[in-house]
This record gives structure tokens, sequence and C-alpha cells, in this order.
């Protein structure tokens, strides 16, 4: 049986902004995975990496929900999506990226990069 592997990261993820447990989430992902946030130079190894990587994410928000407009599977799986919700200090948020994850051959996923307008999370410091 083939499985959209994106597609099964995309539910994953609505579960886990949903309430769903982080443990549950990170069985997404490979032992030896690298998750990166260009936006921060953020780059994690590994499950602890995984499990801290999503702490901060939900750690920024009251309650987020992402909707996802595309998500394309193949050697590289590929979300488009909008997030909707609060952030911790009470104010509402919506903003739009896009992520990519890379596979192994047992479907969990060994990369993910998130790409984002980060504008909307307030200013932004001046370049120097």
């Amino acid at each position: 049986m083939v499985t959209n592997r994106t597609d099964e990261f995309a539910t994953a993820l609505t579960a886990l902004e949903g309430g769903g447990g982080l443990d549950t989430f990170l069985t997404v992902f490979a032992d030896d995975v690298e998750l990166h946030r260009p936006e921060t130079q953020q780059e994690l190894d590994g499950i602890d990496g995984a499990r801290s990587f999503w702490r901060q994410y939900l750690g920024m928000f009251d309650e987020i929900r992402s909707d996802f407009s595309r998500v394309v599977d193949g050697p590289v799986g590929v979300l488009e999506w909008t997030s909707t919700g609060r952030l911790a200090s009470g104010a509402p948020i919506t903003y739009a990226g896009v992520s990519l994850l890379d596979f192994d051959d047992a479907g969990k996923v060994t990369r993910f990069a998130t790409y984002f307008d980060t504008q909307a999370f307030g200013p932004t410091p001046a370049a120097s």
C-alpha cells in the first residue's frame, strides 16, 4: 500500500496543534532527523532536537491551527500552509509559509525545514 507521507505529516501536525501529545507527534521523525529554521539560523538534530523544536513552536502560541493549501508528496514533501491563532501574549496572528520534508525508506522524516513570513510576529530588528 502506497501512502502519502507528506499528508501523514500534515495530519500528525494538525493533531499536535489540536492538543495531541508531543511524544505521539515525534513518532513521525527518524532518530537522526535534522530540523531547520533559517529565519533564526536554528538547526537541531535527533529526537531530542525535534522535541525542543516543537516545544518552542507550541510555546509561541496560546492556540494555533495550520491549514494546508498544498500538500505534495515526492522525493521532497512540500507543505504550503497558513496558520491562524493567538500568540502566547494573546495577540491574534495569521502567517503563511512552506515546509519541506525529506523521508527515509520507512517513511520517517529525516529533514524538516520551514520558511515563513516572520513579519506577523512583530518588529524585525534593523540591519546593521
